[in-house]
């Protein structure tokens, strides 16, 4: 996929946020554009456009470890670039309710290992009608914020690209979902800690499942894209990867099962999506059972993937692309998203979200069934 590439760190104006951007500083939203790594001690161009002294940032959809290093991240880089910045609280609710605090750089002290989000996030059914984002675009406007930093997932992209269209809110989505499953972007915030934290369970398992000679069903979240359940399965081990991209009958599983007990194996792990049978592993597990008849156990990892204290990976990324969500606001960008293409920071237009999707690796599910022999 081609998307606007960002360009480098910088540093601020002398004069702050007042100065204009020269026009030969603005890449028109799509293009591509790249800034020149400074020498030594020079200073780029200025970024800034004198239309943004403040802005807003919330978190919106389910919770995801990283949020809060990315909410750090867009306080304190506003804050450095000498503008102005208030956290939302309770995502698009809070708009509604105009629940809304000016934050310094000491709001978001000692948060970047916390798991969760210190802005909470809650679900506004008002926000799905015009009226609702028309309430939510006038307690911005009463309040003087100029442009939006919203952090999190598919659904809450769609709702910021609704903003910007009706109301004309610049508006820059930061990806935030264990799912990953956002187009647009190689990874998301949350992943790589729900990835690992499902991997530590499966790990555990393995060791009670070869020691009794049992097979485990392993239900990781993913109700509608297999990402996390395909890592998983592949870092695992697992005997079986089982995802709502490509279903596969329960008969068909437990067959699996069986030529892998013929194969040598006495003990299997097999990882299963949340979405990949109506009704979950649970289900499925009845269903091997009456099939091939071995005793099955089923573990349900939920929600304890969606806690906890980010990985390193997660706090890079959401450090670095809240650093980008402010400074494209600051060049004049709306109604995109910025995400990571091949280790790159790219802008991708929010409307390119609703009109894609993003597939799981095929390389990778072919990999997972030569090395489950």
């Amino acid at each position: 996929m081609t998307h606007a590439r960002t360009g480098g760190a910088g540093h601020p104006s002398p004069h702050g946020a007042q100065d204009a951007v020269p026009d030969a500083a603005v890449a028109p939203v799509g293009s591509v554009r790249r800034i020149a790594r400074p020498r030594q001690r020079e200073r780029p161009a200025p970024l800034y456009w004198a239309a943004m002294k403040h802005i807003g940032v919330l978190t919106s959809g389910g919770d995801a470890p990283g949020m809060n290093a990315g909410i750090r991240a867009v306080v304190r880089t506003a804050i450095h670039d000498r503008l102005r910045v208030s956290g939302i609280y309770r995502g698009y609710q809070g708009l509604i309710d105009d629940d809304i605090v000016e934050l310094g750089p000491r709001s978001v002290a000692n948060i970047i290992q916390r798991g969760g989000t210190i802005l909470r996030t809650a679900r506004c059914d008002a926000f799905l009608q015009p009226e609702g984002r028309a309430h939510a675009a006038d307690a911005l406007r009463k309040r003087g914020i100029d442009g939006l930093v919203v952090i999190g997932g598919d659904g809450s992209f769609r709702g910021a690209h609704r903003l910007h269209a009706e109301q004309g809110i610049p508006v820059v989505g930061i990806p935030a979902t264990i799912d990953n499953d956002i187009y647009g972007t190689d990874v998301s915030i949350g992943f790589n800690t729900a990835i690992n934290i499902a991997l530590e369970a499966v790990d555990r398992l393995r060791d009670t499942a070869a020691s009794h000679d049992r097979l485990f069903l392993v239900e990781v979240m993913g109700r509608d894209s297999g990402h996390i359940a395909l890592h998983v399965g592949v870092a695992g081990g697992a005997e079986a990867i089982l995802l709502p991209e490509d279903v596969v009958p329960a008969d068909d599983v437990a067959d699996m099962i069986v030529a892998a007990q013929d194969r040598g194996k006495s003990s299997s792990v097999v990882i299963v999506a949340e979405g990949a049978y109506e009704g979950g592993a649970m289900a499925l597990q009845s269903a091997v059972k009456a099939r091939c008849g071995y005793e099955v156990r089923t573990v349900i990892l939920g929600h304890t993937q969606r806690g906890g204290s980010p990985t390193t990976r997660d706090r890079v990324l959401a450090s670095r692309l809240g650093f980008h969500a402010v400074r494209a606001l600051q060049l004049g960008a709306a109604d995109v998203m910025v995400g990571i293409d091949q280790r790159e920071v790219v802008r991708v237009p929010l409307a390119d979200l609703e009109r894609n999707t993003k597939d799981i690796d095929r390389e990778l599910m072919e990999l997972a069934t030569i090395l489950a022999i």
